[in-house]
């Protein structure tokens, strides 16, 4: 009988199916339905440092003394992050899963003393998302990764909860800040984030929304850097966000080096029985090919499979079309 218990940043999981920060786990009764479809974890919804700041600019006073606005700024952060605490404690006592918390920043600051509360709170891992669109025309090259690796070793310091790094895909080599993460004691490493798609209307002449949702062909991504970093960066573990739309899938993901898979999109566009089609899926493929637990095929697929061909660095389709034409 094959177990689909994983463990993902020290985490004992009862399957790899973890449902990522969205709307989907902000409130501690959703999160107990996730938990009863048969989650592995869940991921609350994140705590935004830049929306507690527009939140603070938006109710401020341009003509208020400089203590009032620091005052000001200082009780919404506190109000913000006492519903967040509260949402941690009552996750956790409805739900039998590990909850991790998530917060979303862009800078180091207040954060430390946040993820230190985060874990009085009882949340049993945090997760931390540094994402942001680089476009200074002075920007200095290496920055933004050293910004990562400030802010995770601050954190550090602090808490004994483990720490996992949500990355977003625009970086020049994720290898190298992963391998760097892992020297300042990430547990573990999320590829990849999702970005605002940002679309135009060509008749009204207007930049409108894009698709708000994943789609399959964006697992390539986590695959290919997941297939990678495994291989490169062994230590910690990696979970593919991102282009999960069937339990075919989460297989693949595992193959690649992956311990775990965060689904949101999919949840959205159908409902939370897509959990246990999941698992159920896992389960009998694992039987089929002999397989009594995770680890057994955990990165067999990646850049050291012996009997492969590195598909993984591959940057051209040159062998594709030649073949095709």
């Amino acid at each position: 009988m094959a177990t689909l218990e994983t463990t993902f940043a020290g985490l004992k999981l009862k399957n790899p199916i973890i449902v990522s920060s969205s709307g989907l786990t902000d409130s501690a009764a959703k999160n107990q339905k996730l938990a009863a479809a048969g989650a592995g974890a869940i991921v609350l919804k994140s705590l935004f440092e830049e929306q507690i700041m527009m939140e603070a600019d938006w109710m401020g006073d341009p003509n208020m003394y400089p203590e009032g606005s620091d005052y000001l700024v200082g009780y919404i952060r506190q109000h913000k992050l006492g519903e967040y605490l509260n949402l941690i404690k009552e996750s956790k006592q409805l739900c039998d899963i590990p909850v991790i918390a998530s917060i979303n920043c862009y800078q180091d600051a207040d954060w430390i003393d946040f993820a230190k509360q985060i874990e009085e709170a009882g949340a049993d891992a945090l997760e931390v998302n540094i994402l942001a669109l680089l476009t200074d025309v002075q920007y200095t090259y290496g920055s933004f990764e050293q910004r990562h690796i400030d802010i995770l070793s601050h954190i550090k310091k602090t808490v004994k909860i483990p720490v996992i790094m949500k990355l977003g895909d625009n970086l020049t080599n994720p290898i190298a800040l992963i391998d760097q993460l892992y020297a300042n004691g990430a547990a573990a490493v999320v590829l990849f984030n999702r970005f605002y798609q940002p679309d135009i209307n060509i008749e009204k002449l207007t930049q409108i929304s894009g698709s708000i949702f994943s789609n399959e062909a964006d697992l390539a991504k986590a695959l290919r850097w997941i297939g990678i970093a495994s291989a490169s960066v062994g230590k910690l573990d990696y979970a593919a966000s991102g282009g999960i739309h069937s339990p075919e899938d989460v297989v693949k993901a595992i193959l690649a080096g992956a311990s775990a898979v965060e689904i949101c999109s999919v949840l959205y566009q159908n409902s939370y029985s897509v959990i246990s089609e999941y698992t159920r899926f896992l389960d009998s493929w694992m039987e089929r090919q002999g397989m009594k637990n995770i680890n057994q095929f955990k990165g067999i697929l990646n850049v050291n499979d012996p009997k492969g061909v590195n598909t993984f660095e591959r940057t051209q389709f040159l062998k594709y079309f030649s073949s095709h034409s």
